[in-house]
């Protein structure tokens, strides 16, 4: 993607801002951030970073690409404030989705979940029957939804990615995000301070770890391929937090132990894979970094410090 003006949402923030910082070299790029789970130490100097809510905010919209991850982005969160939720999952995507569309934009990639399909040990395709079982998965749905009637009704270029655990480490640019970043890096940062990570149930449980790199690139390939539809982004690969406590710990020359607690949430997903085989025949795409080195890299900056 060349010479293009650029909107990413969620700028700020974990994934955002590695999307920003990518594009910047070559495109106008305009991060805008709430600050709530992003902070502008984030970006580099390329980007043009603007403090405001999707919600009501008041920011530029007259780009050629929209990039919309801003998002309350886990359960937790929603099920704390599901108004507040809402607001920013739904209403937030119409809000930016319309001020972009009457500004003459015509393309915009977004961010929905995995979650929606369950605990599943087979790799799971987007043409499944999904459900909504906690606020977060329904404003997600929300959003496909939305986003269907904006392709539909004003035939808009829209497309969906279905992220799957995405990590980079704390630091990378998941730091900020605190105790809603992504397992990997929390417990890789509590192991290399000599902590204890804590695993709920017998920590069997698998996730598709997904590269923050492969995930950015992702989206610039449905952008770059004016894709309309829905799309898993992950390594049809999974590891049980077992395997990545073990992997973290040959990674730091560490041997530490989990402690094993009861898992706090009804309706815990226990097992997460991808097929992103319909991502792939779009695009071409595919993963370039396994969760071997991928937790290498989580792990490398500890041993330089």
């Amino acid at each position: 993607m060349q010479d293009k003006r650029i909107l990413v949402t969620g700028g700020a923030g974990f994934i955002g801002s590695n999307l920003a910082n990518r594009l910047a070299p070559d495109n106008s790029v305009i991060a805008v951030d709430d600050t709530y789970l992003g902070t502008p130490e984030n970006l580099d100097d390329a980007v043009k970073f603007v403090e405001a809510s999707v919600v009501n905010g008041d920011f530029p919209v007259d780009v050629d690409v929209v990039f919309h991850l801003a998002a309350l982005s886990s359960r937790n969160m929603h099920e704390n404030d599901p108004q507040r939720g809402c607001r920013v999952n739904v209403e937030g995507f119409v809000n930016t989705v319309e001020r972009a569309r009457n500004a003459g934009c015509d393309t915009v990639v977004y961010a929905s979940t995995s979650s929606i399909y369950g605990s599943r040990t087979e790799p799971s395709p987007e043409r499944m029957d999904v459900e909504a079982h906690t606020a977060y998965e329904a404003s997600k749905l929300a959003r496909e939804r939305y986003a269907e009637y904006y392709a539909n009704h004003h035939e808009m270029t829209v497309a969906g990615l279905r992220f799957f655990s995405v990590y980079q480490g704390f630091c990378g640019n998941e730091e900020h995000k605190g105790q809603y970043a992504n397992t990997v890096a929390q417990f890789a940062d509590a192991i290399a301070n000599g902590e204890v990570p804590e695993l709920f149930g017998d920590g069997t449980q698998t996730r598709d770890f997904t590269h923050v790199s492969d995930v950015v690139r992702a989206c610039e390939l449905a952008a770059d391929h004016e894709l309309t539809d829905v799309y898993n982004v992950g390594t049809e690969e999974a590891y049980s937090f077992n395997e990545m406590v073990a992997m973290i710990n040959d990674a730091l020359g560490t041997d530490i132990d989990p402690e094993y607690i009861e898992c706090p949430f009804d309706g815990y997903v226990h097992d997460t894979m991808a097929d992103y085989s319909k991502f792939h025949e779009a695009t071409g795409w595919e993963p370039k970094i396994d969760f071997k080195e991928g937790v290498e890299l989580v792990c490398d900056p500890y041993l330089d410090s």
